[in-house]
């Protein structure tokens, strides 16, 4: 049974086409005994192990990959695949989609702890928690979390030149440097609209014509499929849940109103709120609460936006609203790493000290004057002076 699986890694690894090399390829300590990634459908989870794979092992026999979306799964159980496949002189398993196998986590604990020689490194939805699983594997597996595409690896895959990331720190300290360095290589302004467009999820390489298509087929899937099996939303409600996302998303940038949301599509308020986290979880929307505030299970969000630009064009075909666009890339870049609120004062406050406005090239300090660690992100400038940034160049940090 291990060569038939031997065989579809051959096929799995020499198929791999879409080719982009994921920062995180380069912050994953690949010697770990057992190393979870998660991320939402489509940011390229698989990719990212098959070239690990094909760059590390080839066909070495001693590496096995394996979709455990493979109805054809030759074994009873996790455990028994991994048994097997160590004393034929495997030494590095990778088990894509787990959260698509029942019993996961007790059986990666079990694998850890009675097989000290085999490495696992497994992928599962963003909206898995791994580290509660029914097995605690916190003292076991070291998680990470990928990101779609930030702009500039979209630019690397572009422009076929290298880019580096920053930490916002350096950003800010060092952006007018930052900008003429990447203006000399190329002009960012040439890829930013096509990014805000089709550029967060890999996949895009494979035809941007159907691009818009296949995000809305990712999306059905995230509510019809993963929300169901992983939350235990009852069937019943997905309906309700499309309906509600379609409600949400023809207002983006929203600021909610629980009792109206409820009213208008039949559920109490605590459904709301589960709906507004479930969706939230599955990185279909993104909710920002307000700066300072203690946040809660039953928490009221301050602000809603879409998960990223990208998912404006799934839900209108005309040209989504300039300014919520600015905002959605914004907010996107910068919550991959750092904690993003809804200011009191500006429009955002990242790790309760920074705090920006986001507007066009005129945009003024007007709201912001006076206020400590005060920075305006601009659209439609090529360069930065003092603390006006161009909002590009926020995609650089990662």
């Amino acid at each position: 049974m291990i060569n038939q699986l031997f065989a579809k890694h051959i096929k799995a690894v020499s198929g791999l086409k879409t080719l982009f090399h994921s920062n995180l390829h380069s912050q994953i300590q690949w010697n770990e005994r057992l190393i979870g990634i998660k991320g939402a459908r489509g940011v390229g989870k698989t990719t990212l192990i098959l070239q690990h794979i094909n760059e590390a092992f080839g066909f070495d026999r001693t590496c096995l990959y394996v979709n455990l979306d493979d109805i054809a799964f030759p074994y009873n159980n996790l455990v028994q695949l991994a048994e097997e496949f160590e004393k034929t002189g495997g030494k590095y398993l990778f088990l894509d989609e787990i959260h698509k196998y029942a019993n996961w986590s007790q059986e990666l604990k079990n694998i850890y702890d009675n097989l000290p020689g085999l490495q696992v490194v497994f992928t599962g939805s963003s909206i898995l928690d791994i580290l509660k699983g029914k097995a605690d594997l916190s003292r076991r597996a070291v998680v990470y979390r990928m990101q779609g595409l930030s702009f500039r690896e979209f630019m690397q895959i572009e422009t076929g030149k290298k880019f580096e990331s920053y930490s916002l720190e350096q950003l800010l300290e060092n952006h007018e440097q930052f900008c003429i360095e990447i203006n000399q290589k190329v002009k960012p302004f040439q890829y930013f609209e096509k990014y805000l467009r089709y550029g967060f999820y890999p996949y895009y390489l494979e035809g941007i014509e159907n691009y818009t298509f296949k995000l809305s087929n990712t999306i059905s899937l995230m509510i019809e499929t993963d929300l169901h099996i992983l939350l235990n939303v009852d069937i019943q409600y997905i309906g309700k849940l499309k309906k509600f996302l379609n409600l949400l998303s023809s207002n983006i940038p929203f600021k909610p109103n629980v009792t109206n949301l409820a009213a208008a599509i039949g559920i109490s308020w605590q459904s709301v709120i589960h709906y507004l986290q479930y969706l939230d979880e599955a990185e279909i929307i993104r909710i920002i609460y307000h700066e300072g505030k203690d946040i809660k299970s039953m928490s009221k969000p301050e602000m809603i936006y879409l998960h990223h630009p990208n998912h404006f064009y799934v839900f209108n075909d005309e040209i989504a609203n300039k300014g919520s666009l600015r905002e959605s890339f914004f907010v996107n870049q910068l919550s991959y790493k750092y904690k993003v609120e809804r200011a009191k004062r500006g429009d955002f406050v990242v790790n309760g000290n920074y705090y920006f406005e986001i507007g066009g090239k005129n945009k003024t300090y007007h709201q912001i004057a006076g206020l400590q660690n005060s920075f305006i992100a601009a659209d439609d400038i090529e360069y930065g002076f003092n603390n006006k940034i161009p909002l590009w160049l926020f995609g650089f940090l990662y």
